[in-house]
């Protein structure tokens, strides 16, 4: 005799209810996340663009980003830092379901803009890494160039899929590629949720930024946010009512681990720029 068949049918959890606890609980951590990323895009713009205009960095600091002489370097950093500003809000925008009703034609055009914006902003970054090395171990180059191909392959596949009006299937690509261009700001959440939870530079060399942790978040930034979006799929549509509700769970405590990364990450790196 089965487990399920000793259960008292009142017993059981309703599949509609999971389900429905289920979005919930998405909706929560994309609502956290949408908002951690807006803060991000207010320190990108107003730190970067501040010292990149001015030429002067905060508290007497270089510019970052800045070589003198190197006329290339300089203009992929800068075209990288103003997608990743477009990549934030066009990725909110692109997400919000009543103007992907409503306005249609405005939804596809900014998702024009946001998959190529996507592109350049991963070519931009593998060339950069490339071209002038960046901190940490080449490891962590490695990890942080794989995200860059993840991007071109989720944007790619979205981009063919809404030609061919597969808009289900798009919509899943489209998330994929939200999550894996959102992987620089996954990495600098997770880094000061860690900061936050030990308290001191475990794991990793504060001076040369290497390490196991760097190079674990540099995979990790894109790789668990996918993981976790393809059992949230797997849960919604072949799941039961107990997978469904151990799925939700999970989302909600990741949401309130992303609002603890993100407290750190504002309070440590972004604000104290401003």
């Amino acid at each position: 005799m089965s487990l399920a068949a000793t259960i008292p049918e009142t017993a059981r959890p309703d599949p509609a209810m999971a389900k429905r606890w289920l979005g919930r609980a998405g909706l929560l951590w994309l609502l956290v996340a949408i908002g951690g990323q807006m803060i991000f895009a207010v320190y990108v713009a107003a730190s970067h663009g501040r010292e990149w205009l001015t030429g002067q960095g905060v508290r007497g600091r270089p510019v970052e980003g800045l070589v003198p002489g190197d006329v290339l370097g300089n203009s992929l950093y800068a075209l990288h830092m103003l997608f990743a500003v477009v990549i934030i809000v066009g990725g909110a925008l692109q997400l919000w379901p009543a103007l992907r009703r409503h306005r249609p034609a405005f939804h596809r055009w900014t998702g024009r803009t946001y998959m190529v914006a996507a592109t350049i902003l991963s070519l931009g970054g593998i060339g950069l890494i490339l071209l002038r090395g960046t901190v940490g171990s080449t490891l962590m180059h490695v990890g942080t160039c794989l995200n860059g191909v993840v991007i071109l392959i989720c944007a790619g596949m979205a981009w063919m899929l809404a030609r061919r009006r597969q808009f289900d299937a798009h919509r899943r690509w489209a998330l994929r590629l939200f999550l894996a261009v959102s992987g620089v700001w996954f990495f600098r959440v997770m880094f000061m949720l860690w900061m936050l939870i030990f308290q001191a530079p475990v794991g990793f060399d504060p001076k040369t930024f290497t390490g196991p942790l760097p190079e674990t978040l540099s995979f990790a930034q894109y790789l668990l946010p996918l993981a976790v979006l393809q059992l949230y799929f797997q849960a919604m549509d072949r799941g039961g009512s107990v997978l469904r509700l151990g799925v939700a769970g999970l989302l909600t405590v990741l949401a309130l681990l992303t609002a603890g990364g993100i407290f750190g990450a504002a309070m440590g790196m972004w604000l104290p720029r401003l």
